[in-house]
């Protein structure tokens, strides 16, 4: 119910993301794959476009309901793995104020979802251990295909299940049919995703291996990253860590350890691979669950029990001081004088240079005046020099902005060379007339155009600086942009 109310709260502040516009386009090209993620978020966009809308409003909904639900399912993971009251009410209280989980429970992402799949599938494991029915592999199964299609990092977490699986009694599974239909069954619901990737030439590994060549993202030393896991959830649901590792690798947890494993592989498989902090989060939740059922049994004596209301407010206390930090609960000026006061910032994760605001803010920022700027330009232009005019984004920010902001100022959609626009094309233009937004110069414009103006500017005081760029209408493209295509391509 609380994270329905923040979401009442904050749910428009303080624009679209620039994932966002990115995925909403997404889902008017509904595929198997994308060439950075797994097909499941295109599909839930399409599915918005044609029901209740693609408002901020509508798109934030699940994300906030997906969160709510994690809350819910983390107290309820807490009581099968034995806890009472008190156990449920702490697990419940960090899945909702870790600062991590405000986020990602704010946006329409991915991230918004894996934590509820990675939960649910942890009740299923702990549903398995306890009933010794066999046949929950089934759902299982199912239910790690559809995450898989949300996105990849759960293959890492199942390689530490498997492990886990081995490594404990869970292993008499491997003896029943059961587990392996269930096996199966995440194969079959991943195989047309593969075949896509396949038929593409895996697109999503060479965009990784671009990223890591490229250096944009902040690498950690062990030391850092697990304070980066701390940080991320706000210090104080972090004891449950401790907690949660006491709880599997005892007896009275002993039968659940191979969630245990599962966490200590994956840590240190994010950990070798310098993973992004947050691709560790949608974990948590069920080590909250198990970390709370170790306090609650730990304190059960009398001189402990105070433990117990100092952790919940403790968690309650300290995740409210971060909110406004990962949660736009705030306005603009009123965020700007908290975060200069408190002295805390958004942990960055991106070697970008930042703006007046944190990059996870300044995403939100610029994208409807882009729109603007180009729908005035556009206007301008005779109908003849429209119909052959095409809007280039150089970032998938920009071309998402004109696709959703600009049907309203009569703009074709965008075309692009980043991530899957290149994938979808130049579409019938030839480079006749191209309106070029994001990462373009003048000595490009010079070079590639037989003539060329600055029409705008996307510079806002509070979006990220590498968008404050010019916008340029580059007439006589001296390639012909069909045959150039290929050579466009950037995936980053």
């Amino acid at each position: 119910m609380v994270r329905v109310v923040l979401y009442c709260i904050a749910g428009s502040h303080y624009g679209y993301f620039r994932d966002e516009l990115y995925y909403l386009a997404c889902g008017e090209h509904p595929a198997w794959g994308y060439v950075d993620q797994p097909p499941l978020i295109g599909w839930i966009a399409w599915t918005l476009e044609h029901t209740i809308g693609t408002s901020i409003w509508a798109v934030r909904l699940l994300p906030a309901l997906s969160g709510a639900a994690t809350v819910l399912l983390a107290g309820l993971l807490a009581r099968e793995l034995g806890g009472r009251r008190w156990s449920m009410l702490v697990a419940s209280l960090a899945a909702l104020m870790a600062p991590v989980a405000l986020a990602f429970s704010h946006l329409f992402t991915m991230n918004a979802f894996d934590p509820l799949l990675w939960t649910a599938l942890a009740m299923l494991v702990v549903r398995i251990v306890k009933t010794g029915n066999e046949r929950l592999w089934i759902p299982a199964g199912t239910l790690a295909g559809l995450t898989i299609l949300n996105k990849y990092g759960i293959v890492f977490w199942l390689s530490g299940l498997a492990a886990g699986i081995l490594l404990t009694p869970l292993r008499r599974s491997l003896r029943h049919r059961w587990f392996w239909i269930g096996t199966g069954l995440t194969c079959a619901i991943e195989l047309p995703n593969l075949l896509w990737e396949w038929r593409n030439r895996f697109p999503f590994l060479e965009l990784m291996g671009n990223v890591r060549r490229s250096g944009r993202d902040i690498p950690l030393p062990l030391l850092s990253y697990l304070q980066a896991q701390a940080e991320m959830l706000g210090y104080v649901p972090a004891v449950l860590i401790v907690f949660a590792l006491l709880f599997f690798f005892s007896k009275n947890g002993s039968r659940f350890r191979a969630l245990g494993w599962a966490y200590l592989v994956f840590l240190a498989e994010m950990i070798v691979l310098h993973g992004k902090m947050y691709y560790v989060a949608p974990v948590y939740p069920m080590i909250f669950a198990a970390g709370a059922v170790w306090m609650e049994s730990a304190t059960e004596r009398r001189q402990w029990t105070w433990v117990r209301p100092v952790l919940a407010i403790a968690i309650l206390a300290v995740g409210g001081i971060y909110a406004p930090v990962s949660f736009p609960i705030l306005s603009v000026p009123a965020f700007l004088s908290y975060e200069r006061r408190m002295g805390i910032q958004q942990q960055k994760f991106e070697n970008q240079r930042q703006g007046m605001l944190p990059q996870l803010y300044a995403d939100m920022f610029g994208w409807p005046e882009i729109a603007q700027t180009v729908g005035v330009y556009y206007s301008t232009l005779s109908p003849e020099e429209q119909r052959k005019t095409a809007i280039f984004g150089s970032n998938f920010g920009d071309a998402g902005a004109i696709d959703h902001f600009g049907p309203q100022y009569g703009l074709p959609k965008a075309i692009g060379d980043h991530q899957n626009y290149w994938l979808w094309g130049p579409r019938e233009y030839t480079g006749e007339s191209l309106i070029v937004l994001g990462d373009a110069d003048e000595r490009d414009m010079q070079t590639k155009c037989a003539s060329y103006s600055i029409i705008g500017n996307a510079k806002h005081p509070l979006s990220r600086p590498d968008e404050w760029l010019p916008i340029y209408h580059c007439r006589g493209l001296k390639v012909n942009l069909q045959e150039y295509w290929p050579q466009t391509k950037h995936w980053n």
